[in-house]
């Protein structure tokens, strides 16, 4: 079971209040990447939403009604069988969107969306959201673009499950999971990893232990931090390097940089940050 959530349906939908004075929908490179009139044109109709850890986004089956574009965070999708297996097929942060359904025409998807690193996010109401796609706005087109990136690390987490060792496939999870935070640092359990990506905790406790042994990460009190980066990437599989290359290719507008190191962490870390170009608005 994905365990952390045993009541993700039945979870309540009340958004706690959160601090948004330092968050902005700029900060999430889709809306970022918009023109000045499209992004003004669109700025009274986003809603700031906090994204509390373990909040369900949206359930399997849930027609889904609105757009949510992270400005801070990690959203975990992922499908829950009949008997309580779970298997994640998705990060998105924000470079990306939750809810494509709302506007691909199918209204919902059969996989639920979980808060997994606490954030915050703006979201967009189907009839503002109809009306751009209706004009063919740059928006639409900017969404269309993404959607496509996504299938490519949906069919790519397929080709991993399948193909490649437990080890290579946590490299990948814990990369992608960082190209997402701010941090070299994530805050995960051996338990809630394996939940998510739907393998038996001694499986990866097993392939966290020779991660850490080598030098490249340190685990502790539910925390692993990556010590080595450089090394983690050349023991990953190729499904991180190929998922990045079309995120980059598809949508340009995103850039990886490079953060200096801090007391804090041992190494640098790329995350997808924003083209400093668009760094400066609204911020």
């Amino acid at each position: 079971m994905f365990r952390p959530y045993p009541q993700t349906c039945l979870a309540s939908r009340a958004r706690k209040p959160g601090t948004f004075a330092q968050h902005t929908p700029a900060q999430n490179h889709l809306l970022a990447a918009l023109p000045e009139e499209a992004y003004e044109r669109l700025l009274p109709g986003l809603e700031p939403v906090a994204l509390p850890l373990g909040w369900t986004v949206h359930c399997a089956g849930e027609r889904q009604k609105h757009l949510y574009f992270p400005t801070a965070g990690i959203v975990s999708a992922f499908y829950l069988t009949e008997n309580g297996a779970s298997s994640q097929f998705a990060l998105t942060g924000n470079e990306g969107v939750i809810g494509v359904a709302s506007f691909l025409g199918g209204d919902s998807m059969p996989s639920q969306a979980v808060v997994l690193s606490p954030g915050h996010a703006y979201r967009l109401g189907g009839a503002l959201l109809r009306n751009e796609f209706e004009h063919g706005g740059p928006l639409a087109r900017l969404l269309l673009r993404y959607t496509m990136a996504l299938i490519t690390q949906i069919g790519q987490s397929a080709v991993c499950n399948r193909h490649h060792s437990l080890e290579q496939h946590v490299c990948y999870w814990i990369l992608s999971s960082l190209d997402r935070l701010p941090s070299n640092e994530l805050t995960m359990t051996q338990q809630l990893m394996a939940d998510m990506l739907g393998m038996r905790r001694a499986g990866i406790a097993q392939a966290v232990g020779k991660l850490q042994k080598a030098g490249l990460i340190h685990c502790s009190r539910g925390r692993i931090a990556v010590l080595d980066r450089s090394e983690l990437e050349a023991q990953v599989c190729e499904c991180y390097a190929v998922v990045r290359r079309q995120y980059e290719r598809l949508l340009p507008e995103y850039q990886v940089e490079h953060i200096a190191p801090t007391p804090q962490s041992a190494t640098s870390w790329p995350r997808y940050g924003t083209a400093p170009e668009l760094r400066a608005r609204h911020w």
